[in-house]
């Protein structure tokens, strides 16, 4: 792929698929293989998907010279297409010659019941297909590493010492087959992270002249032109033109947003029916499509705590059976032992059994394909521990303003205090102080002062500075106002409070203070979210108890609390920042595990110390999503189940591929003690063993109950499937219907106006039909 990824040194990060990498056993290799070459600063291997990431001095090396170096052992590697699986779904489409040849002549000596000499096509089939486990094998002796190609290849050896020629065929043909199938199952996972990585275009159109440009090329505060049906390239701000934004693909939702002049739009989203002038608010590597494609790589690369035991045990369980299988080989010689055939047989059945694949392979297939799926989903999960944590959680922490509720504050009044500043002047001075801030309470009061008319100017702020939990402060027109809770009446030195504020609507209480006087008050209101409640009550029957943790007031806590029904278990207001520290600490000693969902640098602390934090990605601060082991990229909190979910089955697949390849492995150790040395069984076990948790694991990659489930919820899945139109009935009793053009793939030589064309007559058509007219139809 090839994109820059580290600017000290002019470093580039290049992706590549390496088809030859079947297990863990061949990460070694590769390390040895690149790190001593000059440039070469960083090589990471993800197994599962078969990648090898090099962060390399492109001006010392070259990515053709890095596939040379792999291929130079027969590891099979292409540079990665940006945005594709590439090559690899070219290359192994079909078997290698050497595997159908090899598989020829097996079923050609099949027949040697008819005549003998066909029994020699059986060894002609395992020299056939020995080829690449012979180079691949060298290329390992050479660099001093063991792995699964030298252990078959000796147990080969072994069976025609043994005059089993079917046998060394069979190995020989089951080996590599069983290699080719693992393969394809990897490239289609392979191919799920590259549709990831490539849903923001490579190329953006500048909207004064019409020029087609390298999105690598566009800078901060460029505006760029989005026609229908195209993808928005960068994240920016529209500054011109209305239309619906299909953010499927990023953030999971089903239906479109409305998008006009403000209001954000991020990479790899699509643009369904208008014109938009998108003024760029980052770069295209810092883009959320980039950053979603980045946290994915680096979660491949974090192991949890039960893939480093695996890991662990593996390091030491592939010498300790090769030492036990020498040792039942030379043993029975040294002592004259009859019947020396059934010892060789079950030293090489041991030998076989020595490969550790399918078990080391158990935790990281299917770890790679949960994040996959989360990623499709809106969820960013930093990693298989976060994702290991996250299937124990016992505790939801919330917090209100902005992950339970909206954060989309209305002011409900506004009043001075005292006769010290007129109402206009106060409504300036807290909206320019304001203006300063991210908080949605600062957006809140902003829009109060211009539906007033009084613009806010931010640039006349000095000063500025944020008490977290408390408030801001800021001086303007030379003096120091201060702007907050009821605590920031404390650090302005203010110690009386009005009975007014009793009587005052709305369930936030706000205060200004200025030269120890409190000079102003205003209220504020929030709505929860929709299905806020509904993703608590799901918490609960998922055995999680759910508590707010909120630094507003009591009154404005229980408000919240009396909207959602009263469901949440502890309501805990006026907390400051260590206040929430404390009790994430308190719950997870008591009740246990923790999860802490937060939008706010307030939260960030909190997020840091519960056992699993979620930031909402949407509307969440930097600080929050930096802290956080989980990002939520859409603002629908009923998504928090659903990855607890998502974690719990991903816990239940890994110890199903740990209980399968162990018992698999015992079972034919336990056969060949038995009196039945199958050395082709063995064979068949270890790579079949390995094929299926690969398989197994990419049932994840499904939505559970995708069936019966997907046929009543067609009408969102194909819209973002196939681009027509869905439809609804809200709770006015209304029939509406949804155009989304999805990615468009169900009729990619029909032109997006047509799509348009035909949704529009069959909303018609349906309405005619039922004669249920909406009232703005």
């Amino acid at each position: 792929m090839g994109d820059s990824a580290a600017p000290a040194g002019k470093l580039e990060k290049s992706y590549f698929d390496v088809l030859g990498i079947c297990c863990p056993s061949e990460v070694p290799l590769v390390e040895k293989l690149l790190e001593p070459l000059a440039g070469v600063h960083k090589v990471t291997v993800v197994v599962p998907s078969r990648t090898v990431i090099v962060l390399h001095d492109a001006a010392a090396i070259s990515t053709a010279q890095i596939v040379r170096a792999l291929n130079g052992a027969r590891l099979e590697a292409s540079v990665r297409a940006y945005g594709g699986a590439g090559q690899s779904k070219v290359s192994n489409k079909w078997p290698s010659p050497y595997v159908l040849v090899c598989g020829v002549l097996l079923v050609v000596s099949l027949f040697e019941h008819f005549w003998r000499p066909l029994k020699w096509f059986a060894v002609a089939g395992a020299a056939a297909g020995l080829p690449p486990i012979v180079l691949r094998s060298v290329a390992a002796l050479r660099r001093r590493t063991m792995d699964v190609n030298i252990l078959m290849l000796i147990a080969v050896a072994g069976a025609i010492a043994l005059k089993d020629y079917s046998e060394a065929g069979f190995i020989v043909f089951l080996f590599t087959i069983a290699e080719w199938l693992e393969t394809r199952a990897c490239g289609k996972a392979t191919a799920g992270m590259s549709s990831l990585m490539s849903m923001a275009p490579q190329n953006a159109v500048l909207a004064e002249t019409g020029q087609v440009v390298a999105t690598q090329d566009v800078k901060i505060n460029t505006v760029i032109a989005v026609k229908a049906g195209e993808v928005v390239p960068i994240d920016g701000v529209v500054v011109d033109g209305r239309s619906e934004v299909d953010e499927s693909t990023l953030t999971g939702e089903s239906f479109p947003v409305s998008k006009q002049t403000d209001s954000q739009v991020w990479a790899g989203t699509l643009n369904i029916d208008g014109y938009i002038s998108v003024r760029t608010t980052a770069m295209a590597d810092n883009s959320a499509v980039a950053k979603m494609a980045r946290l994915v790589e680096e979660a491949q690369n974090s192991r949890s705590s039960t893939q480093r035991l695996i890991d662990t045990c593996a390091k030491y369980y592939t010498p300790a059976v090769i030492f036990m299988s020498a040792a039942v080989a030379v043993i029975p010689v040294c002592v004259k032992a009859r019947n020396l055939r059934h010892w060789f047989e079950l030293a090489l059945v041991l030998l076989v059994s020595a490969c550790p694949c399918a078990l080391v392979l158990s935790t990281p297939v299917a770890t790679f394909c949960a994040l996959l799926r989360a990623a499709r989903t809106g969820l960013l999960i930093k990693g298989g521990d976060v994702l290991e944590s996250l299937a124990s959680i016992k505790v939801a922490a919330f917090d209100k303003t902005g992950t339970i509720t909206r954060g989309e504050f209305s002011v409900e009044e506004f009043q001075t205090v005292g006769e010290r500043v007129s109402k206009q002047q106060l409504v300036y001075w807290v909206s320019s102080i304001e203006s300063r801030s991210s908080h949605p309470m600062a957006s809140a009061l902003v829009g109060y002062a211009q539906s007033n008319s009084v613009e806010p100017k931010s640039e006349n702020v000095a000063e500025f500075q944020i008490y977290p939990g408390e408030g801001i402060y800021g001086e303007i027109d030379g003096e120091g106002v201060y702007v907050g809770n009821k605590r920031i009446l404390a650090r302005a030195s203010c110690q009386t409070v009005p009975d007014i504020v009793e009587h005052m609507k709305g369930v936030t209480i706000g205060y200004v203070a200025c030269n120890k006087e409190l000079i102003g008050v205003f209220s504020l209101s929030d709505s929860c979210r929709t299905g806020a409640a509904e993703a608590i009550k799901e918490l609960r029957s998922l055995g999680i108890k759910s508590v707010m943790l909120t630094g507003d007031s009591t009154a404005a806590a229980t408000y919240a609390q009396n909207q959602l029904g009263n469901i949440l278990a502890e309501v805990h207001s006026e907390l400051l920042p260590e206040d929430k520290v404390r009790i994430v600490d308190e719950l997870k000693a008591g009740d246990g595990p923790t999860l802490m969902i937060g939008d706010g640098m307030n939260d960030a602390p909190a997020l840091a110390k519960a056992d699993v934090g979620v930031s909402m990605g949407v509307s969440g601060s930097a600080v929050a999503m930096e802290t956080s082991h989980i990002t939520l990229m859409s603002n629908d909190i009923r998504r928090i189940p659903k990855a607890i979910k998502l974690a719990r089955r991903t816990h239940r697949t890994i110890v199903v591929n740990i209980v399968f390849s162990v018992t698999t492995k015992l079972a034919i150790v336990a056969l060949a003690f038995a009196g039945h040395p199958l050395i082709w069984a063995a064979v068949l076990a270890d790579v079949g063993t390995c094929l299926l948790v690969i398989m197994y694991s990419m049932l994840l990659l499904r939505e559970k109950g995708s069936g019966k489930v997907a046929k009543k919820s067609c009408a969102s899945s194909h819209s973002r499937k196939h681009g027509h139109g869905t439809s609804h009935h809200c709770s006015d009793g209304h029939h509406h219907e949804h155009v989304s053009a999805g990615r468009m793939n169900c009729s990619p030589n029909i032109p997006f106006r047509r799509h348009l064309e035909l949704n529009c007559w069959n909303r018609g058509m349906a309405l005619l039909s039922s004669r249920n007219f909406p009232d703005d139809y």
